[in-house]
């Protein structure tokens, strides 16, 4: 027999199929197909014995190359995807370590909406609020809280008027049965020279509610004058004003809180300071505007108020909730352009407003577990003639009032127990725009 070329695997296959035939028997494997079925299987023993086949390897069957073009596109789409992520990596990376204290999941969400997952956010918090209603019923823990920072007013002299507004009258029960003691009482937690600058009162914001404790701030404009802060990424700009309290500020700031929704369309409203527009005022929208005085009011823009040399700034945000004392009808059938569209009007979540009262005192309400409704009749509870909703969800909500520090820094004191944004955050740059309250 002819030496076999193959390779010791080839030369065994070629000799089991040339002893099958001369045996009459199958090759292993079944049936005449072997390793090599065809040609290699049904060629005699002579051809293969003393014959070229002997020295002539036996051709495989050819491997199907790919098209060049195949390759280029499958290269391309990696490089695409990849250059993709980074991209995507370096953005979501500048967005988590951005100054502030902003929680990661605001940051996250943040991030989404500004990158065309709006949708996708919307549905995530949607979900998240279905899955975690406030409960019903109960009591608040530890009863309703004495104001952390609480501080004592000096009496007038006598034969002296006071300086200031009157005292507002207590805020009377919402949640259908007696008051708990302490609430809706007014607490002193802000002074000037003596006078009360800035009172709270905490109280269950309504009947189903009653574990849940809301807190009202009251400031005195005649010691308070407020300004309008901008955020480095809401709206965004050079200011003049300052994104933080500043060193110079730290020692008259009394009060700050959180403005509307984003200025990216969900506000349904404008921004202006400064004598510059940062984005169009709407014809009827709930405006937030500090005079040049430092004092403030609300009303529908170009309705109950108006541009004129008096405005030193115009902040929107949706619709009023409180006008002429009485709480907007639509408050539980109002859809996005009132309410906004996140979760809707009728979810008991965080929540704020702002509102002023007859004689000129300027109001923030903020507290969880609340529906636009039950914001509503806070401020109206309050004494607020107008009002409007600021901004809502857990990681914005945010009322603090200060108490001034001789060696350092003030100290902040959150307005509500449920309060998740720190007291410190109006000492770092914010994101969004916000108000501060300083004494006069």
């Amino acid at each position: 027999m002819g030496h076999c070329s193959g390779g010791y695997l080839l030369c065994g296959s070629v000799t089991k199929q040339i002893r099958a035939r001369e045996s009459g028997r199958p090759a292993e494997g079944g049936g005449d197909e072997g390793l090599f079925s065809g040609s290699l299987a049904t060629t005699s023993p002579d051809v293969l014995e003393g014959s070229a086949a002997d020295t002539q390897p036996i051709k495989l069957p050819k491997r199907k190359r790919r098209r060049p073009w195949v390759r280029w596109l499958r290269r391309s789409l990696l490089a695409a995807l990849l250059v993709f992520l980074i991209v995507v990596g370096w953005s979501i990376t500048g967005a988590l370590t951005a100054p502030g204290t902003d929680s990661t999941a605001a940051r996250l969400a943040e991030w989404g909406r500004d990158h065309g997952l709006g949708d996708l956010v919307t549905w995530l918090e949607k979900q998240q609020y279905d899955h975690n209603q406030p409960p019903v019923g109960g009591a608040p823990a530890g009863g309703i809280p004495v104001a952390p920072g609480a501080v004592p007013t000096s009496p007038v002299p006598d034969g002296k008027a006071a300086h200031g507004l009157a005292a507002p009258a207590p805020i009377t029960s919402l949640a259908g049965t007696a008051l708990l003691p302490g609430e809706g009482q007014w607490q002193t937690v802000v002074t000037d020279h003596g006078q009360a600058a800035v009172r709270v009162a905490s109280l269950r914001p309504d009947p189903q509610h009653t574990s849940f404790v809301a807190g009202v701030m009251w400031i005195d404009p005649t010691f308070v004058r407020g300004q309008l802060q901008p955020g480095f990424e809401d709206p965004g700009g050079k200011w003049r004003a300052a994104t933080s309290i500043t060193p110079a500020l730290e020692h008259s700031v009394a009060a700050a809180f959180n403005a509307g929704f984003r200025l990216n369309g969900a506000s349904n409203g404008g921004y202006f300071s400064e004598g510059r527009t940062a984005v169009p005022l709407v014809d009827g929208a709930a405006s937030l505007v500090i005079r040049t005085d430092g004092t403030a009011t609300v009303g529908s823009w170009n309705h109950e108020i108006r541009m004129g040399p008096e405005v030193a700034s115009v902040r929107q945000n949706l619709v009023m909730l409180v006008d002429n004392g009485q709480v907007n009808p639509t408050c539980a059938t109002g859809g996005t352009k009132e309410w906004g569209s996140t979760i809707g009007q009728a979810a008991y979540i965080h929540r704020s407003a702002f509102g002023v009262t007859a004689d000129g005192a300027e109001v923030y309400v903020g507290g969880p577990a609340l529906s636009v409704c039950t914001l509503g009749n806070i401020l109206k509870g309050a004494g607020v003639v107008r009002g409007m909703e600021l901004d809502i969800n857990p990681a914005w909500v945010s009322g603090t009032y200060f108490h001034d520090s001789p060696t350092g820094p003030p100290k902040g004191f959150s307005l509500f127990p449920a309060e998740q944004v720190p007291p410190e955050h109006y000492l770092h740059p914010a994101s969004r725009d916000w108000f501060g309250w300083y004494l006069r």
